[in-house]
């Protein structure tokens, strides 16, 4: 399963890249699952499509999921994402440079927030 990953480098920028979160497959081809990822809950959030916010630093480590309308997210190295309806990003640039945030089409964003604990998924 593919998540685009944003962290900060050893220079303070933030950086991305894309990692693969380990699964297993289900018996009675029912598809795979991930071990239990544990958090302290989560929020849905809207963005309108004008948004833009500026660098910023994620407010904890989370994985963000986009129900549905589009944005982009840019790193410090320059690297852009386009987010669309699916993409999974996992936040860890708690500090540093940060990154910027924009709305992109029409539509209002919809996002799943998932606060993770500091052991879930680390070193990936």
């Amino acid at each position: 399963m593919e998540i685009h990953h944003i962290y900060v480098g050893e220079d303070g920028k933030s950086r991305m890249k894309t990692i693969d979160v380990p699964t297993e497959a289900l018996p009675n081809n029912r598809g795979t699952v991930s071990e239990l990822l544990a958090g302290t809950g989560f929020y849905l959030r809207t963005m309108p499509p004008d948004m833009v916010s500026d660098w910023h630093t994620a407010p904890r480590r989370q994985i963000v999921c986009t129900i549905s309308g589009e944005g982009e997210l840019e790193t410090g190295d320059g690297q852009v994402l386009h987010i669309k309806p699916g993409t999974m990003e996992l936040l860890e640039d708690t500090h540093g440079q940060g990154h910027i945030t924009r709305g992109k089409g029409s539509e209002t964003r919809v996002c799943l927030f998932l606060p993770l604990n500091d052991d879930v998924l680390a070193g990936l």
